[in-house]
């Protein structure tokens, strides 16, 4: 395939876990710098939908779905593709993980519902667009995604309501 680089295949597994590993783990640090010490206090204040699930139920699943993000990138990095496709699929994917991560701190942080819909349904569309340019190139890493998809697209209806509700 013209444009097609064996540079990052060749990278060692464990290479390619690192480089697939460290910006999903900032993010994840960075959001629940924001998220963890507004718990307990602001958002447990705030009315909620019956939907809303238990405070416990979080943690799990989006540590789940962290990991199935690295997962992804790591098929990425190691996919036979056009350098071109692979670069703006990898960068997409940084640029959603940064709105990702910037949710926490318009959310919980900032103390404001309203401006967690400001990011997340935008999120949302990025988050779809990253899915179809990953499974474009590994349909396993695309699929990889579809919990965050879908997870964040519950994120949106549950975020709305709770701007509704305060």
């Amino acid at each position: 395939m013209p444009g097609t680089s064996t540079l990052l295949p060749a990278l060692a597994w464990w290479k390619r876990a690192l480089i697939a590993v460290g910006p999903v783990l900032f993010a994840s640090l960075l959001g629940q710098l924001a998220t963890y010490p507004n718990i307990g206090t602001w958002y447990a204040g705030l009315a909620k939908p019956t939907f809303n699930p238990p405070n416990w139920v979080f943690a799990p699943v989006w540590t789940t779905i962290y990991l199935l993000m690295a997962f992804a990138v790591w098929r990425i990095l190691r996919a036979p593709a056009d350098e071109a496709q692979r670069w703006r699929a990898l960068g997409l994917f940084l640029v959603t993980l940064a709105v990702n991560a910037a949710w926490s701190w318009m959310f919980f942080a900032a103390h404001s519902p309203a401006l967690g819909l400001v990011n997340i349904i935008p999120q949302l569309a990025l988050i779809a667009l990253t899915n179809t340019r990953f499974r474009r190139i590994d349909p396993i890493a695309g699929a990889a995604l579809l919990p965050l998809l879908l997870w964040v697209g519950y994120a949106t209806l549950l975020n709305l309501a709770i701007w509704r509700l305060n």
